[in-house]
């Protein structure tokens, strides 16, 4: 089967398509040390931060277990 192209009023949206661009861009600049040092501190805040929430959210999320003793006050017990 054929696939018809029909035709299309302006040459350049036909040649959009296998339009490739001879412009390079411009190479990515490297990190100074600051930068690197700066980003490092911030993404270890931001795992340490999680993690702190982690290990204090985890006893919330255990299931209440009732102690073996009844809770009664210590003013309760001279009586």
């Amino acid at each position: 089967m054929f696939l018809r192209r029909e035709p299309v009023p302006f040459t350049f949206v036909a040649e959009a398509e296998r339009f490739r661009s001879n412009v390079t861009p411009p190479p990515r600049e490297s990190l100074g040390k600051t930068q690197l040092a700066a980003r490092t501190l911030v993404g270890l805040t931001v795992v340490a931060g999680l993690v702190g929430s982690l290990l204090f959210g985890m006893p919330a999320l255990q299931p209440h277990q009732a102690p073996g003793t009844s809770q009664q006050s210590r003013a309760s017990e001279g009586r």
